[in-house]
């Protein structure tokens, strides 16, 4: 496989009614990203990955695989709290399609350094597929102990970068792990021209504007980096919306899907805490000077 890099989107996850995953938005919605140009797409955190049960899992990345038809990479979430299990989820994700896996350490409050190196050596063995480090203020992977896995371990790996500030946690990850291991943004995206000057060679942002990134991807490694940062500055304020934490980024990146026509239901798997009306009228306003609306029929 050649190395991955670009635009992979984390989907957001439609329910129907009912609260069942509706297959034919989440099929609506990979190919609003095919046609966005991106480069892939994840099922992860933003996906409401941990609410999600094993069946309700493997119908998730079975509908991304099949719709994405090798169009688009696609990446699977398969962190768990225990190494067996997170062997397992791994595995299950290689044998339904998945291109890679993003993985999530151990809880830190009882895990040590070693046994963090441990977890990830385990898994490399049991799967092919290469494996993004997912580093999370609350599960992080340090630069230094990233580039140690890479080293020991002999396996494609990548890190995605999430801990705040992200830009010169990007450029330390560069900086320690060398050409061992492929560094990405995360965090929604919001530092996204920042980490890029600094090494990142890709960014898994949210779901409601993957054009903008595309854009910006391109602008960027054609050498114009100027551009590229006023055209992404423009969508500061949007971003900075669907940055919201305890679930509110859930709500509002499902509302602009609802409002470009791909997704039809904003319901969020609890417990996540709803945005109050101002929120919704800030967004709605953003979505309309933006010139987002309607990108989609269904």
């Amino acid at each position: 496989m050649e190395p991955l890099g670009g635009v992979y989107p984390i989907l957001a996850m439609p329910y129907d009614a009912g609260g069942r995953i509706d297959v034919d938005v989440l099929r609506a919605e990979v190919e609003f990203m095919v046609d966005s140009g991106v480069h892939g797409v994840g099922v992860a955190l933003a996906s409401e990955v941990p609410t999600l049960n094993e069946l309700e899992r493997d119908l998730a990345l079975q509908t991304v695989v099949e719709q994405a038809r090798g169009r688009i990479r696609v990446v699977m979430n398969t962190g768990a709290a225990g190494t067996d299990l997170a062997v397992y989820y791994s595995r299950r994700a290689e044998e339904l399609g998945a291109d890679a896996l993003m993985i999530l350490p151990p809880p830190p409050a009882t895990t040590t350094a070693a046994q963090t190196l441990h977890y990830f050596q385990r898994i490399a063995i049991g799967v092919r597929l290469p494996i993004f480090l997912q580093d999370v203020a609350t599960a992080p992977v340090p630069p230094a102990l990233a580039a140690r896995i890479a080293e020991v371990a002999d396996h494609p790996w990548y890190l995605k970068v999430e801990v705040p500030p992200t830009p010169p946690r990007v450029a330390e990850a560069v900086a320690a792990a060398g050409s061992r291991l492929t560094v990405f943004g995360g965090a929604g995206g919001v530092f996204f021209v920042e980490e890029l000057r600094r090494g990142s060679r890709g960014t898994m942002p949210g779901s409601a504007i993957p054009e903008v990134f595309v854009q910006v991807w391109n602008l960027f490694n054609a050498g114009q980096v100027d551009e590229a940062q006023m055209t992404f500055s423009r969508y500061a304020t949007l971003l900075n919306l669907l940055s919201q934490g305890n679930g509110i980024a859930f709500y509002l990146s499902k509302e602009v899907l609802r409002l470009r026509g791909v997704f039809t239901n904003t319901d969020v798997r609890k417990p996540a805490t709803e945005p109050d009306a101002i929120a919704y009228r800030e967004l709605r306003h953003q979505v309309e000077v933006l010139g987002l609306a309607r990108v989609m029929t269904r």
